[in-house]
């Protein structure tokens, strides 16, 4: 059994896998190490990938390598793909699993890989197995939130769609210039990555991807919540 520990600013995702399929996925807030430790014992986990964007308590790594087979994934890391991105020491480790999740599900074929989280990364692998870099965006909460936060007036929204394209107030006004204009921009930049890389694969992963994916008018399009899970333990196995 694999297990896919993806640690976050204020969670942690786990992924079990036994071998390239997720049997379970949990996500905690206040799991302590030694309950990490016999959740893993009782699962018959063998070996174990730590991704984690902030600098981890100490113990964690030095308490699982002595029961398990762990790798720490890093800008060293062996990956599944050749990367190509210029700056690998601030490639965000986020970004990495998840083209290595897109590849896992998608392979050998022209995949973009758009996280809709706190910011949007967008990350092409091409069906050569090429990680060519990508971009990012603010998310779509960040958005809202910048036009209350640098006005003086101007009201936060809900997370909600209008009915119409023309704002009809100013709360529908800046929903229209958040969330639909998300949506513009995504298809904007899809419509680029095709036009170079046919046919393409698009992944929708991240905390708002749900919400976007209905008012995304793009070919070739999946929903995977997961997809950063997938490459951690798709990372791992090629490492095995």
């Amino acid at each position: 059994m694999n297990l896919a520990l993806d640690i976050g600013n204020t969670r942690r995702k786990i992924g079990l896998f036994n071998g390239s399929r997720l049997l379970e996925r949990k996500v905690v807030t206040d799991w302590t190490p030694a309950e990490l430790l016999a959740y893993c014992n009782q699962a018959g986990v063998q070996r174990i990938i730590l991704s984690s964007v902030i600098t981890p308590d100490e113990s964690l790594p030095a308490m699982l390598v002595q029961s398990f087979d762990l790798l720490e994934l890093t800008h060293e890391t062996r990956l599944p793909f050749e990367n190509q991105y210029t700056t690998p020491l601030t490639l965000g480790k986020d970004r990495l699993a998840a083209v290595a999740g897109g590849q896992a599900l998608m392979p050998r074929q022209h995949t973009l890989v758009i996280d809709c989280g706190t910011c949007i990364k967008y990350d092409l692998l091409t069906a050569a197995g090429v990680y060519l870099g990508g971009n990012i965006a603010p998310g779509i909460q960040m958005r809202a939130r910048a036009m209350h936060e640098f006005t003086a007036r101007l009201p936060e929204v809900e997370l909600e769609m209008p009915h119409d394209f023309i704002g009809i107030s100013t709360e529908t006004a800046l929903q229209n210039g958040a969330f639909r204009g998300t949506t513009l921009e995504v298809v904007g930049f899809v419509g680029l990555f095709q036009d170079q890389f046919s046919p393409l694969n698009v992944i929708l992963t991240g905390g708002d991807s749900a919400f976007l994916k209905p008012y995304l008018n793009v070919q070739n399009l999946s929903l995977e919540p997961d997809l950063t899970l997938y490459g951690l333990n798709h990372i791992l196995i090629f490492n095995s």
